[in-house]
């Protein structure tokens, strides 16, 4: 179960702030965030070596891009499209509502379950796809959205319950002033900061080969900032034990 945490704030010079950790086999190979698509210039995404797609991406018109696995719905499966290559199509539109309408309308029966989350400065959207017919699009509010595995804000899930709250409280970070602490250390949060619960845990131990394998922190500025790209700080491994260090865009 993957997590990515976006919080909205219209009208701010950074109107949007996105936290990610990728949880995954440990043994599947990538590629730090980067343009690794000729035939997609304008998208800078980590690529799933695997698959050839991406779990978290944005493009040069400030659009940002990412997904998650539904409970149930973990790895690839033979007569299944590659859920990562939902991320380079969301990527390919110049804004959030555009990406959001053209992937509502794709084969639901061409993918296993996801999460995914689209936004620009203006505008964000959660696409639930349950696995059966196409996916259905909803708007996300101003203010913080947490995802796992199930619904948007769901207790129901152990990492939503136990760190929806700590993520509301933390002070937002700033990205202007390269700040991001806040955020970094609720990443990094593992069992032991948790309740003890490993399923509750932000930053996943390895576990059966499986763990919190890098993550993502991501802001985006306001439409009128004049040439201001989106930031975009990466940890090339569990956030508990790697730094984040900035990506080109």
């Amino acid at each position: 179960m993957c997590t990515l945490v976006i919080l909205r704030r219209p009208g701010h010079e950074w109107p949007v702030l996105i936290a990610a950790n990728r949880d995954e086999m440990i043994d599947r190979p990538w590629r730090a965030p980067g343009r690794h698509w000729p035939d997609r210039a304008q998208a800078t995404a980590g690529r799933d070596m695997l698959a050839g797609g991406s779990w978290l991406g944005v493009n040069d018109d400030g659009v940002c891009a990412g997904i998650l696995n539904r409970t149930g719905a973990l790895g690839p499966v033979a007569d299944k499209r590659s859920r990562g290559e939902l991320v380079l199509d969301a990527l390919d539109h110049a804004d959030a509502a555009l990406a959001a309408s053209a992937l509502a309308d794709i084969d639901g029966d061409a993918y296993r379950p996801f999460n995914l989350v689209v936004a620009d400065s203006e505008e964000a959207f959660w696409l639930r796809h349950d696995g059966g017919s196409a996916p259905v699009f909803h708007p996300l509010p101003e203010g913080l959205s947490m995802f796992t595995a199930r619904e948007r804000n769901d207790p129901a899930s152990a990492r939503i319950h136990t760190h929806l709250a700590a993520f509301e409280a933390a002070p937002a970070p700033e990205p202007g002033m390269e700040d991001w602490q806040s955020w970094a250390a609720l990443l990094a949060r593992g069992a032991r900061d948790s309740g003890g619960d490993p399923e509750a845990a932000m930053c996943i131990a390895p576990v059966g080969g499986f763990g919190t394998v890098n993550a993502s922190l991501i802001a985006l500025p306001r439409a009128s900032a004049p040439r201001t790209a989106p930031l975009w700080h990466f940890a090339a491994g569990p956030p508990d034990r790697h730094p984040f260090e900035r990506i080109e865009i």
